[in-house]
C-alpha cells in the first residue's frame, strides 16, 4: 500500500521558492537573492521563512535537497535545493489558479487591464 503525501498549503513563500529554483538548482542564499531580483525588491524572504518553507516542501516532495556541492574554507558543501516534477506539477496548479483571479479581477475592473500583472 503507497503512502499518500500531504501537499501543504501553498504560501506565497513557497511559490517565490519554486519559481526561484524551477531553472535549477539553487541555495539558500541563492534563493532569497532570486527572489528578491525577480520582484523588484518588493518581496524579500527572511531566513527563518525560507528555511521553514523549505522543511514543508522537502516533506511534502515539492523539492528535494541535493548536498553535492564543494567545500569551501568556511565549511561543509552548501545544500542545494531543486525542483521536483511534482513540485513543478503543484506550482503549475497554483500559478494557473492565480492566472484565473487575475482575469477575474480585470474583469471586475480591480486592474487595469493595460497594467502587467
Amino acid at each position: 500500500m503507497s503512502e499518500t503525501i500531504e501537499t501543504p498549503a501553498m504560501t506565497p513563500s513557497m511559490l517565490h521558492i519554486l519559481l526561484a529554483i524551477a531553472g535549477g538548482a539553487l541555495h539558500g542564499y541563492g534563493i532569497m537573492h532570486e527572489v528578491a531580483e525577480r520582484t523588484r525588491g518588493t518581496t524579500e524572504l527572511g531566513a527563518g521563512t525560507l528555511y521553514r518553507s523549505i522543511k514543508k516542501m522537502l516533506e511534502a516532495g515539492l523539492i528535494e535537497e541535493d548536498a553535492t556541492g564543494e567545500a569551501n574554507t568556511l565549511g561543509p558543501s552548501r545544500r542545494e535545493y531543486r525542483i521536483t516534477q511534482r513540485g513543478r506539477e503543484i506550482a503549475a496548479l497554483e500559478v494557473q489558479q492565480l492566472s484565473g483571479i487575475v482575469e477575474w479581477a480585470r474583469s471586475a475592473r480591480l486592474v487595469d487591464p493595460r497594467e502587467a500583472v
